[in-house]
């Protein structure tokens, strides 16, 4: 019986925490979540406006946009959806748009992305970056600090590595701006 009784103890300590976390979530416009919380760990699906705190799996948004401060797994627009991240996101972006103010570890792929800092790629036809991008790959890649750039125009204040495509700008490029590639002096 003590057994039985400390199974169930220890059983019931370990899932408390699991059954206090939101497997699923619908998320719509003002602020409308449901199941009523401000973090997800498996599915959420946003349908014009969606905004919590944290999603750590996947995230779908349609016709709209999907907004968290964290974001662990999968962000995928479906529809003319795409996804706001903060703060911090790891994984994937896939949708029309990217817009991520934060620190984004990962890929991001659409048909704009609008980042700060990547520690990845970002794979776009337009990429803009306020912050620092380890590979942009678009018609046009726009950034402060860059290590990789690839397309017909690619502009950045620092290049790291390389730039390949049609017109290439760097402030500290071998020339300001070159054709077919461009490279820090």
């Amino acid at each position: 019986m003590k057994k039985t009784l400390s199974a169930l103890i220890l059983t019931s300590c370990f899932s408390l925490p699991a059954l206090a976390e939101t497997p699923v979530m619908f998320s719509s416009i003002d602020g409308f979540n449901a199941p009523n919380a401000n973090a997800v760990s498996g599915v959420r699906l946003s349908v014009l406006h969606g905004k919590v705190d944290e999603v750590k799996g996947v995230d779908f948004s349609v016709l709209g946009m999907s907004e968290t401060k964290r974001s662990t797994g999968i962000n995928f627009g479906l529809f003319w959806g795409g996804a706001k991240v903060t703060e911090e996101m790891k994984g994937a972006s896939l949708g029309l748009f990217n817009w991520n103010t934060g620190l984004t570890t990962g890929v991001n792929l659409g048909a704009v992305n609008f980042t700060n800092n990547v520690n990845g790629l970002n794979w776009s036809a337009v990429n803009f970056s306020q912050g620092y991008t380890k590979a942009d790959v678009g018609l046009a890649s726009i950034s402060n600090k860059s290590n990789v750039q690839i397309g017909l125009f690619n502009m950045t204040k620092q290049i790291d590595g390389i730039q390949i495509g049609i017109i290439n700008c760097a402030d500290n490029g071998f020339f300001k701006c070159f054709p077919i590639f461009n490279f820090a002096k």
